[in-house]
């Protein structure tokens, strides 16, 4: 009887630990979620030429843990991420869907600030296939880095959204921040496959608690 007290103490210290480990993990981390219509109700696809769309979200994102989810059907980008951070003359030329770009300003545009028309049109001059993706780059303007949707990484008239600026990465900390992304800091993601959120993990931990009690109280 002893012996059965004992493993019930170990069940539950263990449930305790996997909780607290989980939940622990799950709020060391943030999760940036862009699951809708980059461009619903603009008239911007039907628009000639391209558009950059602003009105990004402000945040605080640290590449060391930090994920976007964004959601493989809405942006049409197939789903698995094909990633490269690079400068731009070394990227692939094909196979790309997320790109970090490590580039500053534009050589060929000295006396304007780098923008998401700059980085865009260095991207599609490197990308030899069509397809929609997302590149973050370094604004010079606003001395930040930025997340973007474009419709054709390849095209250099492809519209584009600005899904994010992140307001902690400024200035030459920022700068050296760009090449620490990797793909672990993007997923793409369908409703089905949304990440538990903490309240999920607490709930399956209580329950594993109660039915190692009701265990306990039965024998």
């Amino acid at each position: 009887m002893a012996g059965k007290e004992s493993d019930m103490r170990l069940f539950i210290a263990t449930c305790i630990t996997l909780v607290y480990s989980l939940t622990g993990s799950t709020a060391s981390a943030s999760t940036f979620t862009f699951d809708t219509d980059p461009f619903a109700g603009t008239p911007v696809l039907t628009t000639p030429g391209r558009q950059i769309v602003g009105g990004e979200n402000f945040i605080v994102f640290n590449p060391a843990t930090d994920i976007f989810a964004l959601d493989a059907t809405v942006f049409d980008v197939g789903n698995s991420v094909s990633f490269a951070n690079d400068f731009a003359g070394n990227l692939p030329s094909s196979d790309l869907n997320v790109i970090v770009l490590e580039s500053f300003d534009d050589d060929n545009n000295p006396g304007t600030p780098f923008g998401a028309g700059n980085a865009a049109n260095l991207i599609a001059a490197q990308i030899t296939t069509p397809g929609a993706g997302f590149f973050v780059y370094f604004n010079q303007g606003l001395d930040l880095p930025r997340l973007v949707f474009s419709t054709d990484l390849n095209d250099n008239t492809a519209d584009l959204k600005v899904l994010a600026r992140m307001l902690n990465l400024t200035g030459a900390s920022g700068r050296d921040a760009m090449p620490t992304f990797t793909a672990s800091n993007f997923t793409f993601t369908t409703e089905s496959a949304a990440v538990p959120e903490p309240s999920t993990l607490l709930l399956l931990g209580t329950g594993m608690l109660a039915a190692g009690q009701r265990w306990r109280r039965g024998r």
